[in-house]
């Protein structure tokens, strides 16, 4: 074999190894990386408590009914379910999968503080629900959930239902909550949600395709995952400083004025 054979099949074969390589590691980006709770008190460690790529698998079983927004839902399309005084001079967007591990890490750590500034009229929440682990493992616990805290907004119980829904979070790669009776079955857990009211909106998916919507304005956004969160506009959880003290601080001093 001449010198010359001998250089091409070894770019070849560095060329294949590359592109192994590349592939290899856009995989593992498509992974969650999750750590214990008792790390999850800094927001910003966003290699820590892990982010789920935003540009990663679809849902492909779009719904094909009518774009119902939830009652009270605001926003640009009305994607937003919104929390708190709209008076407010804070506003904390969240973008989240009720799928998601690295949102019920978020919630858990941040959830007293964001309900003592909301309880308190100092900060409004607007809420945005995506579907991205029902692209990247597969099924439709994420829509079917967020359908739920949907009809759960329509009966005026949505803080509720969406705290319940994170303290019961499956394991990712389970899709409980495509189930209708798991979803209902949580639903007892909220005061006065368990009508026959919110039983239909579940059952018959009334706002699915809205869900898809938001999920869509999700993977158009330019985020880089979830949970993405947003205080006035400043994405604070690249803020590797970030605590749930820092945040109640921030806030109360925009309150001042």
């Amino acid at each position: 074999m001449s010198e010359k054979n001998r250089e091409g099949k070894r770019t070849a074969r560095e060329r294949l190894a590359e592109e192994r390589a590349k592939q290899k590691s856009a995989e593992k980006r498509r992974r969650v990386l999750i750590v214990g709770a008792s790390v999850v008190c800094v927001l910003g460690l966003a290699a820590v408590i892990g982010v789920v790529a935003a540009n990663s698998g679809k849902d492909d079983k779009q719904a094909s009914g009518p774009v119902v927004a939830p009652s009270g839902a605001n926003g640009q399309d009305s994607l937003a379910i919104p929390v708190g005084e709209q008076g407010a001079k804070s506003t904390l967007v969240v973008w989240e999968d009720f799928r998601c591990p690295a949102c019920k890490a978020f919630e858990a750590a941040y959830r007293p503080t964001i309900h003592e500034l909301t309880g308190s009229g100092k900060l409004k929440v607007e809420y945005h629900l995506a579907t991205i682990i029902d692209g990247n493992m597969g099924g439709t616990g994420s829509r079917t959930a967020a359908n739920a805290a949907a009809c759960a907004q329509d009966a005026g119980k949505f803080p509720g239902y969406h705290d319940v829904l994170y303290e019961n979070q499956p394991e990712e790669t389970s899709d409980d909550y495509a189930e209708n009776a798991k979803l209902l079955e949580l639903a007892q857990k909220v005061d006065g949600l368990d009508t026959p009211a919110f039983r239909t909106c579940v059952e018959k998916g009334t706002h699915d395709s809205w869900v898809d919507k938001s999920a869509a304005a999700f993977r158009n956004g330019g985020f880089s995952g979830t949970p993405t969160v947003l205080l006035n506009g400043k994405n604070i959880y690249q803020d590797q400083t970030m605590t749930p003290a820092k945040l109640k601080q921030q806030v109360l001093e925009a309150a001042k004025g």
